[in-house]
């Protein structure tokens, strides 16, 4: 695709900082219109996203991934660790893990996957973004979360887009390090589900800290983000065998 039809995204200063109390600098802009170029590249011999239009792209995708970890942008830091260490679960097109890697220079990003082309495509939109901060990981979460070079071994874990959410907190807590941060980011949430959710969780060895409500600056979506807090070794049996978490959710 030349370069000369690829659309721009918008800048949106002031939604950045209104709705977030940051707003990207001027090489931070142009990793986002690169990363926006790159999945428009990619989508023609992959299914990456149906999400292409500029001003949407900007919502679903960026405004919407740093929305998650919006009260970490405005200090850049996570908790106490100087080097904090994320790991961003079933990534697919990069999503949120990309746009937090370049929010969040200092933080060191796994990008989990378990599909291997799309981990060989984000392979190169990272060498291409020049992001120093991503590393990627093929696997199942399921698996991963039982290995001991990984278990236990984050400071944050975000997880977007994937099954329900106690099967998220089964994935998720199990990579954490005490006090440890889960960001699940979900759509829709009713007060039905907390019970449910507490009971996983608490079984996981976190709690729920906080869940968040919000609706999206362009199209006036609902959305909800639930933190999760690592409070205690997670179970060894968990996470449980690939598979089993959503045929038999907690």
């Amino acid at each position: 695709m030349n370069n000369l039809t690829l659309p721009y995204l918008p800048q949106m200063p002031e939604i950045w900082q209104s709705t977030l109390n940051w707003q990207p600098t001027a090489q931070q802009q142009e990793q986002f219109q690169r990363l926006y170029e790159s999945i428009l590249e990619g989508n023609q011999k992959l299914n990456l996203t149906r999400i292409t239009a500029p001003e949407e792209f900007w919502e679903k995708h960026l405004w919407d991934s740093l929305r998650g970890i919006a009260p970490l942008l405005k200090d850049e830091k996570l908790g106490e660790a100087s080097s904090p260490t994320c790991v961003d679960i079933g990534t697919g097109a990069g999503f949120p893990g990309i746009p937090v890697a370049i929010a969040l220079p200092d933080c060191t990003i796994t990008l989990l996957d378990s599909t291997r082309k799309k981990m060989a495509f984000l392979e190169q939109v990272v060498s291409a973004l020049e992001l120093n901060n991503v590393k990627t990981l093929t696997g199942r979460a399921e698996e991963i979360g039982q290995q001991s070079q990984h278990r236990q071994q984050y400071d944050m874990a975000l997880i977007r887009a994937v099954g329900a959410a106690s099967v998220c907190a089964e994935y998720t807590l199990p990579l954490l390090k005490r006090n440890g941060l889960a960001v699940i980011y979900r759509g829709n949430w009713t007060e039905d589900e907390n019970t449910a959710m507490e009971n996983a969780v608490q079984q996981l060895g976190g709690v729920i800290e906080s869940i968040e409500k919000f609706t999206t600056p362009l199209s006036n979506s609902i959305r909800h983000c639930l933190y999760l807090r690592k409070v205690a070794t997670t179970p060894a049996q968990f996470p449980r065998a690939a598979g089993i978490p959503t045929q038999k959710p907690l």
